[in-house]
Formats: structure tokens, sequence, C-alpha cells
């Protein structure tokens, strides 16, 4: 007899889905980190939003803890509230790629990059909370 809360679904083990959206999620928090921290350096980031050492250092607690919830606790809810408010970047992304002419301080293909890797974050973290 089966339950409702097995983590075997089709198309491979729910827990292998679970492993590879925490370790996506976390190859994303790191490629976002590493943006920042070029990004600081060669000025580009907007004046007055506070010391980016502590944005870095917020970033990688929130990064962590997502991985941690995702890759040993397996929690849907998780991988549910991260995957609609990654959703929410889309936007920003789609602007910087296809819409925006000039003037900005970073190429369309940057926007372009992060739109497809944001998308396979998305399909991953949509694989284990839904068990896709």
């Amino acid at each position: 007899m089966t339950t409702g809360t097995s983590l075997e679904g089709s198309g491979g083990s729910r827990a292998a889905k679970f492993r590879q959206a925490a370790f996506v999620y976390l190859f994303v928090a790191i490629l976002y980190e590493s943006s920042v921290w070029v990004l600081h350096g060669a000025g580009a980031l907007p004046a007055g939003r506070g010391p980016v050492a502590a944005w870095l250092v917020a970033g990688a607690l929130v990064a962590a803890v997502v991985f941690w919830a995702l890759y040993f606790r397996r929690s849907v809810w998780v991988a549910r509230v991260v995957m609609v408010l990654g959703a929410f970047r889309l936007p920003a992304l789609i602007r910087g790629a296809f819409v925006e002419t000039g003037g900005g301080t970073l190429e369309p293909s940057f926007y372009q990059t992060a739109l497809v890797v944001v998308l396979i974050n998305l399909w991953m973290l949509a694989r284990a909370g839904w068990d896709l």
C-alpha cells in the first residue's frame, strides 16, 4: 500500500529530484554571488543600498538555508515558494535581454544567459515541488 507521502514519483525518485533541485539552486546562488562580486568591482552596482559584503553574506545564508531545506528536508513548500518567487525575476531578465536597447551597463547577453539559468532553476524546483 502506498501513501501520499512517498518520495517515489514518476520519472525518477522524488528524492533525486530534490537533490538535483538543491544543487541547481546552489549553483545559481554561486553565480549570483559571483556576479555581485564582479559587478561591485566594476562599479556597476547601484549606490545607496548598503555595504556589498552584507548583501553577499545575506545571499550566502539564504542559499545555505534553501539548499539545506531542499537537500536534507526535501521540503515541497520551500521548493514551491522559491520557484514562485524566482519567477518574479523573469520580467527584469526579459527586459534586459530583449527590450532595452543600449544605455545600460550590462550587455543583453548577460541577461540572456541569466534568463536561461533562472529558467532551468525554476524547472528543477518545479520538478521537486510538484513531482513532475
